[in-house]
């Protein structure tokens, strides 16, 4: 008689991940939102490196099917700052630049700009040129003269010299551009492009957000109410921040954890023509004052005015103040 080796089962420990992606996708009926607290832990193994690459692209996946929540957005701010070590600088305006414009030409650009030359200290951020057709705010630093910081110390250089600083994600937070840059493997953006919005990561006296799409201001203003930051959230032209003067804009404001709301009237009495084409040389010839054109004028003024009103001035003084800036602005470029 023939004697077989005992065949032994092991079964495989679960990946400590493995909870999070189950909590999101276990069906209609079993699915559920993450907690602050494990929103927190999962976003901390995510930029820890202790996520394997499928667990990562189901977890980005599942959360922009579900739309991710408040509280999600809070405990993943939460673990970013935990591991961030910015030096202590003084700004006054966190302002993410992510989406890129297509429609018209990023007239917040001029309004940043006018802003600093005033003493409002602003700290720019974005991610890149990650969806084709788009013109970003980096490919236009050089052109107006706005400094491209590669550090914390050149971005508070920047600061105390000319009062604005653009520094790119990449830079500071590398793991939360690998997944901006999966929106092309992945197909769809994920709540990372979300979340960048929300940072404010040095500690700002107001973040400025854009969130586009409907529905999703109002989480965006919670987040940020969550974490005790003061903010103001608009759906801005092109996913930007930059009011559009066609439209009504409502804001979704946040001050010491009280939520408050306010409604812009439309600026022009009818819709402007799109332009043909994006020349970055108008925007030049704008600032220059050697062109006269409607629409830019009305975006920027408007949304320096938001800027302003983020930084507590009521509506007809910041529109007031603003006014005042642009026309005392140094026109060389």
């Amino acid at each position: 008689m023939t004697d077989y080796p005992v065949l032994t089962l092991e079964t495989p420990a679960e990946h400590p991940f493995a909870q999070f992606v189950r909590i999101l996708g276990k069906g209609k009926r079993g699915a559920r939102d993450l907690t602050r607290e494990e929103a927190r832990e999962a976003m901390g193994m995510v930029l820890d490196n202790k996520v394997e690459d499928t667990q990562l692209g189901a977890f980005l996946m599942l959360l922009r099917h579900k739309e991710e929540s408040a509280e999600e957005m809070a405990g993943f701010t939460e673990a970013l700052r935990e591991r961030l070590q910015p030096p202590a600088l003084n700004v006054d305006l966190d302002w993410p630049t992510y989406a890129g414009k297509k429609r018209h030409l990023p007239w917040y650009l001029l309004a940043a700009k006018c802003l600093a030359q005033n003493g409002v200290r602003i700290f720019m951020h974005g991610g890149g040129a990650h969806t084709a057709g788009r013109l970003y705010s980096e490919q236009l630093l050089d052109e107006l003269k706005i400094p491209l910081c590669r550090n914390w110390q050149q971005v508070g250089s920047a600061l105390d010299n000319g009062g604005l600083a653009f520094m790119p994600l990449v830079d500071w937070a590398p793991q939360l551009q690998r997944m901006i840059d999966l929106r092309n493997t992945l197909g769809l953006r994920s709540p990372i492009h979300s979340l960048t919005r929300i940072l404010n990561p040095l500690n700002a006296r107001c973040g400025l957000q854009s969130i586009f799409h409907p529905g999703y201001q109002a989480v965006h203003r919670d987040a940020s109410g969550l974490l005790g930051d003061t903010a103001i959230v608009v759906k801005g032209d092109g996913g930007e921040i930059e009011i559009n003067p066609d439209t009504d804009s409502h804001l979704y404001g946040t001050t010491g954890g009280e939520s408050w709301d306010e409604e812009w009237p439309q600026l022009s009495a009818q819709r402007h023509v799109k332009p043909a084409s994006l020349d970055p040389e108008h925007l030049k010839a704008v600032w220059r004052g050697d062109v006269v054109d409607s629409y830019p004028q009305m975006a920027l003024i408007s949304t320096m005015a938001l800027a302003l009103r983020g930084l507590g001035q009521p509506r007809e003084i910041a529109f007031e103040t603003a006014h005042k800036y642009w026309d005392a602005r140094d026109r060389s470029i």
